[in-house]
């Protein structure tokens, strides 16, 4: 369960981009530079009291890909080696994304859960409206994004845009599929965390029911509310029990992170 719960997380923290038919297509960036990243602590909790599980961390470069200067990014899960014996979890999923759109070039899955094995490499061509993977061909709305570079392009966001209860609708390439989906924006409010007090956007992710996440609204995301974006903490119910993921360190954020009220 653990290795679904971390390899999962990093799908889910997916879950924040933007479709087509919205003014985010070929969105500029401003809430990261090259060089940051961000480590979160994976919670589990199936009988009243959070267990370590894990860790996630995400990383951005700036690489040279086929002639362009792009975004590397870089989205890793871990079990804690304390749990290895029982189920080795080493996951990475990698981004090349445009600097100034933040459209992915490329997208590449390498997971290794236990015994299970998987690989997908995908390109996309955002004039062919086509996305070539390990199985194929599949045409692709223009702004299609994959997994990581998702969380790259939806911390860019103006969120003074929307009102509370407002949808904004998602699309992503996952699994050979497109799948569209939203996230509603809640609010913003007062948030206390493992590594402190933070004002914060709080919004819901619309999940497609899988293997460990129910399907819906059951999902809640809070990111910073400042020009980061950075995200503070997620909580979900899965099919046993459920699960907290806490923003526990950073380095090298574009902005002083003024959303922190409070350190630990």
């Amino acid at each position: 369960m653990r290795r679904k719960i971390i390899s999962t997380l990093l799908s889910v923290l997916i879950s924040i981009q933007l479709s087509a038919d919205s003014d985010f297509c070929g969105i500029r960036n401003t809430s990261f530079s090259s060089g940051e990243s961000i480590t979160l602590k994976v919670f589990y909790n199936v009988v009243g009291l959070y267990v370590d599980a894990g860790t996630a961390t995400f990383n951005a470069n700036l690489e040279n890909y086929n002639g362009k200067t792009v975004y590397h990014a870089v989205g890793e899960g871990r079990s804690n080696s304390s749990y290895d014996w029982i189920f080795k979890v080493r996951d990475r999923y990698e981004t090349y994304m445009d600097t100034a759109t933040l459209k992915p070039y490329r997208f590449i899955r390498n997971v290794h859960e236990g015994k299970y094995k998987k690989y997908e490499n995908a390109s996309f061509n955002h004039e062919a409206k086509s996305v070539v993977s390990t199985r194929g061909v599949f045409k692709a709305p223009d702004c299609i994004q994959d997994i990581i570079s998702a969380v790259y392009y939806a911390r860019n966001i103006d969120f003074s845009k929307y009102k509370p209860n407002d949808k904004i609708n998602l699309s992503v390439f996952l699994d050979d599929e497109m799948h569209d989906i939203y996230i509603r924006y809640i609010g913003k409010e007062t948030i206390k965390t493992r590594y402190g007090k933070f004002r914060a956007i709080k919004f819901k992710p619309f999940l497609i029911k899988g293997t460990v996440f129910e399907g819906g609204e059951k999902m809640t995301v809070w990111v910073s509310d400042d020009a980061n974006h950075l995200p503070l903490r997620i909580e979900s119910p899965i099919v046993v029990g459920n699960i907290k993921a806490d923003m526990m360190g950073y380095r090298n954020l574009r902005y002083p992170l003024t959303s922190m009220v409070k350190f630990r």
